[in-house]
């Protein structure tokens, strides 16, 4: 199934209280390597792959493909019926500043990867089948 929608929302204070700024994944884009889609970031809980990633005005757009083959694809499917649609990066924080109220802005980040979630961190980091 062919999904797409926003991984992470720029400015949109996280349940953590990180902030993406616009620009934090663009040194991280460049470098063009393979980012997993997994399931609720678990390490080789492979659900599919992600074919597209680009920075927008709003955040961090992505394209990618579940493949029910794979046996958490298949359990992520299952899921899209009872409502399943959150998206939640997995990420190394190079670049960042503290704000006065604790939170951190995320001015640079490196992109491990982008997991299916029932509940992100971000409440408007969410994907639709297309």
């Amino acid at each position: 199934m062919l999904i797409e929608g926003l991984a992470s929302v720029f400015l949109e204070e996280d349940q953590s209280g990180d902030r993406v700024r616009p620009g934090a994944f663009a040194q991280s884009l460049k470098r063009q390597r393979a980012v997993p889609m997994l399931w609720r970031h678990r390490s080789g809980a492979v659900a599919g792959e992600w074919t597209s990633f680009r920075e927008t005005g709003r955040g961090l757009e992505v394209r990618g493909l579940i493949n029910g083959e794979k046996p958490f694809g298949k359990l992520a499917l299952g899921q899209l019926k009872s409502g399943l649609n959150g998206l939640s990066i997995g990420f190394r924080p190079r670049r960042w500043r503290m704000r006065p109220d604790g939170g951190r802005d995320l001015i640079e980040v490196d992109l491990v990867e982008v997991s299916l979630v029932a509940n992100p961190m971000a409440k408007n980091a969410r994907f639709h089948a297309v």
